[in-house]
């Protein structure tokens, strides 16, 4: 007899439980379908070349006393200017120098004393070109200066991409036409159609080295490298015909 009545609870449980998960599907299923739209995120990519460089690099100098510094790092760069010279870089800017003296240590606690030790010199200098692959040689052969006696220390050069703001519409379309083809084969099962857009919103854009994957929620920004990949990306609503 109490086997029976636990079967009928179990039973009766049962059913109660079935009919919750119906009236909830129902719901989600008439929530949908008063909707009628749906939401499909659309990418595209072009691979361009940059047609831009900037490098950056500091003339070191240090010397004893500051006027041995600065007419070491005047010699400097009139090496360094000849050799951009020969190399046909005619956008070359001598940025402020910044100068500041080291100090001598106590032999005994090794502190820091108030005796000036060296005059030590930066001389920032910036180039650019239209011809990426010169600064990309300038980069990477102007530390040869070392042995005319000139110490530099360089920066990572700068590549960009001057058409970017008009690849960016382009691309933008680009997305929003394959969000609509990956909804119509979507809906094509169902027997429905893409309709007219009731909203768009635009992704940040990926600019990334080509053979790159990374992305990021604030967007990518790669001027390390000559060749990019520009990925735009853009999330799109549809009514459903």
């Amino acid at each position: 007899m109490m086997l029976e009545k636990i079967e009928r609870l179990q039973v009766i449980s049962l059913g109660l439980l079935i009919g919750i998960a119906l009236v909830i599907s129902t719901q989600m299923v008439s929530s949908s379908i008063s909707k009628n739209v749906i939401s499909v995120t659309g990418s595209a990519y072009e691979i361009v070349k940059s047609d831009s460089g900037t490098l950056n690099f500091d003339i070191v100098v240090k010397r004893a006393n500051k006027k041995e510094a600065y007419l070491a790092v005047q010699e400097q760069t009139k090496i360094v200017e000849k050799y951009l010279k020969d190399k046909n870089i005619k956008n070359i800017e001598r940025k402020t120098v910044h100068g500041f003296f080291t100090y001598k240590r106590d032999a005994r606690t090794g502190a820091y004393t108030d005796t000036p030790e060296a005059y030590n010199i930066l001389q920032p200098i910036a180039i650019s070109s239209d011809n990426v692959e010169l600064i990309k040689e300038i980069s990477t052969d102007i530390t040869g200066l070392i042995n005319q006696g000139v110490d530099i220390n360089v920066s990572t050069p700068s590549y960009d991409y001057s058409k970017l703001p008009d690849l960016k519409v382009t691309l933008l379309e680009k997305a929003s036409t394959d969000a609509k083809n990956r909804a119509a084969s979507m809906l094509k099962p169902t027997h429905n159609s893409v309709g007219q857009i009731q909203s768009v919103r635009m992704g940040v854009y990926q600019i990334t080295p080509v053979d790159s994957t990374n992305v990021s929620d604030m967007g990518i920004n790669d001027t390390s490298t000559i060749d990019k990949k520009v990925t735009a990306v853009a999330n799109v609503s549809f009514k459903i015909k």
